[in-house]
């Protein structure tokens, strides 16, 4: 016999405070999954396109085809965060570039920390939060559609 999930219970079923509880969940994961890929597609477009007093400073750090490759992965991760919603198709692709943003963000913290850049640092820091928050909510989305 199968069990059932809890989360395949319908709200009639759920207390009215486990609904309210998932619902304002639900709306913090996809405040942060917009916010994610609107930072992340600015950020592309930043580096894809710098303008020339930002390029010369970004080009003594890293060579030109790291920030390029950096604007490309920033890019995708806009469209691995949004496609799926407009599609309503390949939902799994939400949780791999939210993964695919901590990765990032991690190298990112690491870099800012190692500067003493603690401001880029912090922010990296939070991007990192939302980023995790949204992958392991997804992914759990995912693997629970595929089991029922």
């Amino acid at each position: 016999m199968a069990r059932k999930s809890a989360s395949a219970t319908p709200d009639s079923a759920r207390p009215a405070s486990v609904v309210r509880q998932s619902r304002v969940s639900q709306l913090v994961v996809w405040t942060f999954q917009i916010l994610l890929a609107v930072v992340f597609l600015a950020h592309a477009v930043l580096l894809l396109h710098p303008p020339p007093e930002i390029a010369a400073q970004m080009y003594a750090a890293f060579a030109r085809s790291f920030w390029i490759f950096l604007g490309v992965a920033e890019a995708l991760a806009f469209v691995g965060l949004t496609l799926p919603v407009v599609m309503r198709r390949y939902r799994w692709l939400m949780a791999w570039a939210a993964g695919g943003i901590m990765i990032v963000m991690v190298s990112a913290t690491v870099y800012h920390v190692a500067r003493r850049e603690i401001s880029s640092a912090a922010i990296t820091l939070v991007l990192l939060g939302m980023a995790t928050i949204v992958a392991q909510v997804r992914r759990r989305e995912h693997s629970t559609r595929a089991q029922l």
